[in-house]
């Protein structure tokens, strides 16, 4: 590309492509993407996002598409790679100035600059880190500052590679640099102060940024860049100055207001140099020990006395916990249980946390956790008033510690009362002790104390286990305070439910459950919607505890059933709307059938919240699991459900749908346990499974599951499934078997065995392509044992249930493999026998001496030969499979099944599906469990002995082992 001729077209085509008109934007578009690989387009980019006069977008595009190429097209082995001459000129151009004016292009630029140092940072580019310091130390303000900017970014962008030998090449440049950097944050930490404090707020905002981006550069070769950092005096003393900075920063807060133009960026620093702090912890836990003492100090006095007044705000308060909470925990700073065992930097680390938290420390750190941080705000009690569902539903699970007040708060209280609950019991206990008893609806200080109160007995309830008789609680304090009705005191209704929640599966007698149910029962009607939410989570953790029992909740069900109904229509928010969907789906899952007379109301409803949940798909996969639950707890009744549940199955499990990605693993679900209850087939049934080959040549994690659905098809209906889709089913596995583990093989197989033991005659027909190579498998001595197991398993259905398909089958491999029938039956005979020890199913090894022994009268000579063999495989099922009747004293085959029982169930059992009343049927037809290997085995010599004659047959009984024979004759015996 000859780059002037070659710049105006390329910026004529960057214009089009900023255009809002499609018609203009999509060919340009093109165009600049078959650019992508052409020599000198890259350096045209550059020229174009370099010069200052042309319009911000088209340079803006520019950067984009030359930051794109770096990630394709820059690495030596990447396809149509950039030659090494233009990346030369490349990395030149784009560090000759610093003196973007547009803040988010130069932003770009320095990310993009980071992207190449990435890959060629210092081998094939030694002049960029010296380029950027000498750029840094200039007087030019703009060229400066971003100069300093990338300096970041690239710094950021090395430090984040793993490799050993990119880690030592990052330590190299920290020491190299490490002083510089300490120098300029110094130099423009000082200016600003200078500059804030005489009233110069747009000077000291400049130095302001200037000192955050050389304090990010800091960060980063700090916790990075030393292998050992507590041996550099550099690092340990920029760390020790960390914490004089702070406090100069947050008198500086104080100083200038909240209005100030410097605020934000004050605040964003304050927050930095406590990343600072954590990271350095959290990688350099031995390292940090000589700053624990002082952390924990600065930390303390800030967050939990009246030094923090005025000048700690939410944000650093959540840091200043953080660190305090990681010191606490760390298991870096803990002695080992036997103390010798000990390393002495962890002796060291826990004798200056033994000195810190004192008993009059730990005590006013509990008491200010719970009296103050504990405390709802009026931001959140204005919340509960105008926003009930977000207060009631609140986010304060996974990493919401490290970013928000009242889990962090909460979080650091557990783990200072976990490692501290001596000290801490007993302050706890106390403050419970002074608020017993009804509190004055017209005190709300006094509400929200008790309601912080009962908030940490409820958090901590594992630790107070020993220390609160809780089911004593629960009916002398718990209970009266739930019978206040007013208005005022809903607080303490809804944190009362909350805290037993938190109990119910550390300490609650299960006599109390029925107790237990009628408050539920009386709070679900609650006037206040908060309290109502709280009291179905309740529920939630009572009926999914180890101690529930059914019969204790049925006297309560329809009520409180039809309560959680009105919940889920009543509420509005899609989070609620799910939260109180998996309380109906557990309340179904864990009563089952007995759900049965009161899901009229929520059946008509779902299909309605369905359809008014089309944007959110989060709802959906909740709908999805509840419908799942719902299925199982209607059994064979769910048929009703078809009309809505298919349509919801075929969208679900559609890969051309784009909401397949959210519902695709509840839709399978649901799909099988719609199957597994199914009483019949039916057309729409049988429709969805049009979805399964897109589903099968995906091969994802759900494959078990798509053959556990084609199983459940061939139970349900074996013969219109397979002759509707043997066929593609048969094409699909094909492709499958090509491509998979032996683990994966298996499965396709046991799809293919469950069929034939289904429909022996259809199912050998439908899977024909496939049973050559399971013929070769057992031929060949298949080496994988399960796999060998399985293919034993398909052949010795045929055999024995389908004995013409079977022959068609030797004869086409013997032409196949150019040997004699009678040669290659051998062969096969010879390799069962070999490998029977790798058959560890029962049935399937009883079912391979069915098979072989059902090749018997015969006067061909290789079965004669392989009778041996045969007979050694019969004797080995039958040892397997007999066994002493109690009531004759005689054996009989253990495995023999003669009537269909429906099973006694106890209240925690779950009744049989459909499919499993299937398969119990299927069984009594199955020879496995129809004939007795004993008879067969008896009639089968018997009729050898009638085709040979007596002296024949003791001829051929005579190649038998003497000691399998007088066994044989044992087992014989008595028929």
């Amino acid at each position: 590309m000859d780059i002037d001729s070659a710049s105006s077209v390329v910026l004529q085509a960057l214009t089009q492509a900023t255009s809002q008109d499609t018609a203009v934007l999509k060919p340009a578009e093109e165009q600049l993407r078959q650019w992508e690989t052409q020599s000198g387009f890259y350096s045209v980019l550059l020229n174009i996002f370099n010069n200052h006069m042309l319009d911000v977008n088209v340079r803006w595009l520019a950067v984009l598409y030359f930051k794109n190429g770096i990630d394709r097209y820059w690495r030596r082995v990447a396809p149509n790679a950039l030659s090494e001459e233009e990346k030369t000129s490349l990395r030149a151009g784009l560090i000759t100035n610093f003196n973007e004016p547009v803040n988010q292009i130069a932003t770009q630029i320095a990310v993009l600059i980071a992207k190449v140092a990435r890959l060629d940072c210092p081998r094939q580019w030694p002049e960029l880190i010296p380029v950027l310091l000498e750029s840094v130390k200039g007087q030019d303000g703009l060229q400066q500052h971003r100069a300093l900017l990338t300096f970041y970014h690239v710094t950021k962008t090395l430090a984040s590679k793993r490799l050993a030998q990119d880690k030592r090449l990052f330590q190299d440049l920290a020491s190299g640099i490490y002083s510089f950097a300490c120098s300029l944050w110094s130099h423009h930490t000082d200016c600003f102060l200078q500059q804030i404090y005489a009233r110069d707020e747009p000077t000291a905002l400049s130095s302001l940024e200037r000192t955050l981006l050389s304090l990010k550069v800091l960060r980063k070769l700090t916790v990075h860049g030393f292998q050992e950092p507590q041996q550099n005096m550099e690092v340990m003393g920029f760390l020790n100055a960390v914490f004089e900075r702070l406090k100069e920063f947050l008198e500086c807060c104080r100083q200038v207001g909240p209005e100030s133009t410097c605020r934000e960026k004050l605040e964003k620093t304050i927050i930095l140099y406590t990343k600072v702090l954590l990271d350095f912890l959290e990688y350099h836990p031995c390292a940090f020990i000589p700053l624990i003492q002082r952390s924990l100090e600065f930390a303390v006095s800030y967050v939990f006395t009246p030094a923090g007044e005025g000048v700690a705000f939410e944000r650093f308060i959540v840091q200043c916990m953080n660190l305090i909470k990681m010191i606490v925990k760390n298991e870096a700073y803990k002695p080992a249980k036997n103390i010798e065992d000990s390393k002495p930097e962890s002796l060291e680390a826990h004798k200056i946390k033994t000195a810190f938290f004192t008993h009059p420390t730990l005590t006013e750190i509990g008491r200010r956790l719970v009296s103050h941080y504990f405390l709802l705000t009026e931001e959140e009690l204005t919340m509960w008033e105008e926003d009930p569902e977000s207060f009631a539903v609140e986010e304060t699970g996974g990493d919401s510690w490290k970013y928000s007040l009242r889990p962090c708060t909460e979080v650091l209280f557990l783990d200072i009362f976990h490692n501290y609950s001596q000290t801490l019991t007993p302050v706890l206990l106390e403050m419970v002790e002074n608020l017993q008893g009804p509190t004055n609806v017209e005190n709300p200080v006094q509400l929200l104390m008790k309601d912080a109160v009962y908030n940490a007995v409820g958090l901590a309830a594992y630790e107070l286990f020993d220390s609160v008789d809780f089911d004593q609680w629960f009916k002398n304090q718990l209970l009266g305070e739930l019978q206040v009705s007013h208005h005022r005191y809903k607080l303490i209704r809804r944190r009362v439910i909350w805290l037993i929640g938190q109990w119910i599966s550390v300490k609650f007698k299960s006599v109390l459950r029925p107790l237990l149910y009628e408050v539920i029962l009386s709070l679900m009607q609650d006037p206040d919607l908060v309290v109502r939410i709280e009291t179905a989570t309740t529920l939630k953790l009572t009926v999914d505890d180890f101690e529930f029992r059914t019969e204790q909740f049925l006297p309560y069900l329809e009520s409180i059933f039809g309560l959680l109904f009105h919940l889920l229509q009543q509420v509005t928010e899609c989070d609620t709307k799910m939260q109180v969907l998996h309380v109906i789906s557990c309340v179904i899952e864990r009563v089952n059938i007995q759900i049965r007379p009161y899901v009229g109301c929520l059946v008509q409803y779902l299909p309605l919240l369905w359809k008014q949940s089309e944007e959110h798909n989060m709802l959906r996969c909740a709908i999805l699991t509840t419908l799942i639950h719902l299925v199982q707890g209607l059994g064979a009744e769910s048929k009703n459900l078809y009309p809505f549940l298919l349509p919801v199955i075929q969208l679900s499990t559609d890969v051309s749908q784009p909401p397949h990605v959210y519902l695709l693993e509840d839709g399978l679900e649901l799909w099988l346990v719609t199957l597994e209850n199914s009483p019949a087939v039916t057309p729409e049934l049988l429709r969805i499974f049009q979805n399964m080959s897109a589903l099968l040549e995906l091969s994802s994690e759900n494959l078990r599951t798509c053959f556990q659905i084609v199983n459940a098809y061939i139970y349900l209906s074996a013969s219109e499934f397979l002759q509707n889709y043997g066929e593609s089913l048969c094409q699909s596995f094909s492709d499958l078997l090509k491509d998979i583990t032996n683990e994966g093989q298996v499965q396709v197989l046991k799809v293919v065995e469950i069929a034939l033991k289904v429909s022996p005659i259809l199912g050998s027909h439908m899977f024909q392509p496939l049973l050559p190579a399971v013929f070769r498998g057992i031929v060949d001595g298949e080496r994988y044992p399960v796999v060998m197991s399985t293919y034993l398993g398909i052949m010795g259905r045929i055999l024995l249930q389908n004995s013409s398909f079977f022959s068609s089958l030797l004869s086409k491999m013997a032409s196949e493999c150019r040997q004699e029938m009678d040669q290659l039956l051998g062969s096969v005979i010879e390799m069962w026998v070999d490998r029977m020890d790798n058959i560890t199913q029962p049935e399937r090894r009883k079912l391979s001496a069915l098979a072989l022994v059902s090749l018997l009268p015969s006067d061909n000579s290789v079965i004669q030969d392989k009778f041996c063999g045969i007979i050694s495989i019969c004797i080995e099922a039958l040892h397997d499979v007999m066994s002493e009747d109690p009531e004759t004293g005689t054996s009989k085959d253990c495995m023999l099944m003669s009537h269909f029982e429906e099973p006694k169930l106890s209240d925690d059992e779950e009744p049989p599906t459909e499919q499993d009343k299937r398969k119990k049927l299927l069984a009594l037809e199955d020879p496995v469990h129809s004939v007795s290997l004993q008879h067969f085995v008896y009639e089968k010599l018997k009729a050898q002995q009638g085709l040979m004659g007596d002296q024949g047959f003791g001829v051929l009984m005579e190649t038998v082992d003497t000691v399998l024979v007088r066994q044989l004759q044992e087992f014989l015996q008595n028929l």
